[in-house]
């Protein structure tokens, strides 16, 4: 359906109705119509300024494509949302025309359905305000806004006070594939049944028993879901998002998981000493270079990493392999006592780097796919457990993980692998670990990997605008408010360590847990018996939050955006000046940027970041305005607000007089923070120069459509393919930030494949909206990517 058949179709149901709910009834139910009726007017009204902004960025949203055979970037990702929210309305318009003389007809139900999506359409009309001034200020290409003011501090500004909860409410995850709304919904129940019940427990089994209880009245009332979410996104800090969501450790679950996932022959948990040794030059074989065990922040320790095979291969049983495993209290995944088969070794191996946002998980969280990778490669798999932030911040966790590549390599036999292919695999910051650690490889001159394959990878970790984190509105996995406190994390921004909770006795806590449980499953059912007798029963509304649990206030800190946002062009990627870094403190010097040069008569020495000048660094891509397009993006795009005769206003409007978004009470204390540690090229890989990024391997990105980070990946290929760098770029859509941690397996009905005519290797993926189950560890656009770099397809 193109666009003035879906305004067309939205205008028509919506007048239907709200002629027939304009008819006058009396009580409760006229009431309910009343707010049918003007839900319906108020879509309509919203829907005539959206529509001419809809069509003028469909007309201009391609020149900011990877190319014309992935039709990827934020602009398009803005209108789709925008589309599936006027589809879904449509469909809801029709059924309530459909059943509005039945019976069973609910109307203040369906009013509130209406007005969650009447909501949902007004944000994204602000958003999309906001997107024609990113059309004004990023043109010829470029899908970030490059200034540390402007736009990014209005865009963080505006975020903090807009209401956000109708987009976790009924609206939950409307963008997303049918398939996966009842994860997300079992999600962000959980979430904030965790939340309010964070901090009030020091026992696990007290807090995962009142979330149990009160998991219920989320479930029937989604504006308190939204509203609760929406509280907790702005205000808790990155310990609880660390707690949440490593949920997925512990003992129940990760056993249930190893239950339900493929069965592998070795499955070892190692715990490699901080030893130095040394490696052979990949110029010159005859000259080596030492490897420093990990030193940044917490001095050295024992680098951990998982073995995972699905075969038993030579050397995988051997005994230096076993001194070197470490206890997890669970089952021996390994039984030398029967007599396995061993395999050869295999000639690749694939090293993983995990997602978490440099704050949170370990491979036990990833070990399904992975032991599916594992089986369907026919390869043994190293995953790397990197030290995480707060406690170890940039640039601990690219340590550890190019020490851990370098052992790998040092150690093939002992991994069940000849030393042959060698690939990086990771998701989200697993997947910036894995560039990094090839640029980090290359700086050290030892052997390059095979090939990167990274999905979603976060590239670009400062706080530049682009139009796909303003989708960081609605996602309800990646929020601005957690996204920026991860970041400020890894940069060593955020404290290290929360109040702690004063002591309880036991006597005091079970007695204390008893009472909480017993009261909140009073409030679920009497909450839950209303909703059924009473369908007229009052809502919260959108700004109402739910009390904050005692102990919660103190503990919240003041929450930053995701760094510095100063333009490359403007100051070098790292400061010359030693002393113009972060005050905090390093415990030992880190070894990112070290010189080589004490092995100058064997390796040569990589150039300092301080050493290199502004011009190295080519982020933004095309500087030469093209006539054609500028005339195409003047056509959309809104120019800077002005402030009163000629004054600039400290806070000027953002969006037209007649029009405001809805606003939140919940407001977050969000601002832009400059950092040197983020435009470091080791930490925002995008911000590399050239020089930099040549020496990088074959990399294969998969990205979604509807991520916040889709423009790190389309905006990270445009760089490699401008330097002829071997770039593979796939779009899946319909699916969310961290797809491959979501389900076990993806079975797409029909999947659709396009070769470009370019000379950079290309592809892209799509499925239909409920074609497929949710995309895992099966993905076959990860795994055809790595045996593409294997040389296994």
């Amino acid at each position: 359906m193109d666009t003035k058949a879906v305004f067309a179709a939205l205008y028509s149901v919506c007048e239907e109705n709200a002629t027939f709910f304009s008819g006058g009834a009396k009580g409760s139910q006229g009431d309910a119509a009343r707010r049918l009726v003007d839900a319906m007017k108020l879509i309509q009204e919203h829907a005539r300024s959206l529509e001419p902004v809809i069509s003028g960025f469909a007309a201009v949203y391609h020149h900011f494509d990877f190319d014309p055979h992935i039709p990827a970037n934020g602009y398009r990702s803005l209108v789709k949302v925008v589309r599936c929210c006027l589809l879904h309305i449509i469909h809801k318009g029709r059924y309530i025309t459909a059943n509005r003389r039945s019976i069973f007809f609910r109307v203040a139900h369906n009013a509130g359905e209406m007005e969650a999506y009447c909501n949902a359409l007004c944000q994204l009309r602000a958003l999309l305000y906001l997107a024609q001034r990113m059309l004004h200020d990023n043109s010829h290409g470029n899908l970030f806004f490059h200034d540390e003011s402007g736009l990014s501090e209005s865009f963080v500004r505006e975020y903090s006070s807009m209401h956000k909860g109708c987009f976790y409410g009924r609206c939950l995850g409307f963008q997303f594939t049918p398939a996966i709304r009842p994860c997300l919904q079992t999600i962000a129940i959980g979430l904030v049944a965790f939340g309010e019940n964070y901090r009030r427990h020091q026992s696990g089994i007290g807090v995962a028993a009142s979330s149990f209880f009160t998991s219920g009245k989320y479930a029937i009332d989604p504006e308190l879901r939204g509203a609760e979410f929406e509280r907790i996104t702005q205000n808790l800090d990155v310990h609880f998002w660390k707690t949440f969501w490593n949920i997925t450790e512990t003992e129940v679950l990760s056993s249930l998981a190893s239950m339900t996932s493929t069965q592998v022959k070795v499955n070892r948990a190692l715990s490699v000493p901080p030893v130095p040794f040394d490696l052979p030059l990949a110029a010159n074989h005859r000259a080596s270079v030492t490897i420093a065990p990990p030193s940044a922040h917490i001095g050295t320790a024992p680098v951990q990493m998982r073995l995972i095979s699905y075969d038993l291969r030579e050397g995988q049983d051997s005994e230096t392999l076993l001194s070197l495993s470490r206890s997890e209290g669970g089952a021996i995944s390994l039984s030398l006592g029967l007599k396995t088969k061993r395999l050869p070794s295999s000639p690749c191996l694939l090293v993983h780097f995990h997602g978490g946002g440099f704050v949170a998980q370990t491979s036990k969280s990833h070990e399904p796919y992975l032991k599916s990778w594992s089986q369907d490669l026919g390869v043994p798999i190293l995953s790397v457990d990197y030290s995480l932030a707060p406690e170890a911040p940039f640039p601990r966790a690219l340590e550890e993980c190019f020490y851990a590549y370098c052992w790998a390599l040092r150690n093939h036999h002992l991994l069940g692998w000849t030393g042959e292919k060698i690939c990086l695999a990771g998701d989200s910051a697993g997947g910036n670990l894995c560039v990094t650690t090839s640029l980090r490889a290359a700086a050290f001159g030892v052997r390059m990997p095979d090939g990167i394959v990274a999905a979603y990878p976060a590239t670009l970790l400062t706080a530049y605008a682009s139009p796909s984190r303003l989708l960081t509105l609605m996602d309800p996995l990646l929020p601005l408010s957690v996204l920026s406190r991860c970041l400020s994390a890894y940069a060593g921004n955020e404290p290290q360590t929360e109040k702690q909770v004063e002591k309880v006795s036991t006597l005091s806590l079970v007695r204390r847990d008893t009472a909480l449980l017993l009261r909140d499953f009073r409030q679920g059912a009497s909450n839950w018996i209303h909703s059924l007798l009473d369908p007229n029963r009052a809502s919260p509304s959108p700004s109402t939050a739910a009390e904050t649990p005692p102990g919660a206030t103190d503990a919240v800190r003041k929450s930053i955006s995701e760094a510095s946002i100063s333009s490359p062009h403007a100051d070098p990627p790292v400061p010359a000046e030693p002393s113009e870094f972060p005050t905090r403190k390093l415990s030992v010097k880190s070894q990112t940027c070290q010189d080589l040069g004490s092995h100058s008569s064997t390796s040569h020495s990589a150039p300092l970041l301080s050493e290199r000048t502004p011009e190295d660094v080519n982020f933004f891509l095309s500087k030469d305005a093209d006539p054609s397009i500028s005339s195409d993006l003047s056509s959309v795009a809104i120019p800077p607000p002005a402030g009163e005769e000629g004054l600039e206003l400290e806070h000027p409007r953002e969006f037209p007089l007649g029009f405001e978004p809805l606003r939140s009470e919940q407001l977050a204390e969000m601002r832009v923070q400059s950092s040197p540690v983020v435009k470091d090229p080791f930490c925002s890989p995008l911000l590399a120069p050239d020089s930099m990024l040549k020496g990088l391997p074959p990399v294969h990105i998969v990205a979604c459509a509807l991520d916040p980070m889709l423009d790190d990946s389309v905006m990270f290929a445009k760089r490699l393919r401008s330097i002829d760098q071997p770039v593979t770029l796939c779009v899946v859509d319909d699916l969310p930030h961290g797809f491959l941690s979501l389900s076990q397996e993806f079975a797409p009905s029909s999947l659709r494949r396009t070769r470009p005519r370019s000379h950079a290797s290309t592809e892209s993926w799509k499925g239909p909206i409920g074609a497929c189950r949710p995309l895992l560890g099966r993905s076959l656009l990860f795994l055809l990517g790595l045996k593409l770099l294997m040389g296994r397809a």
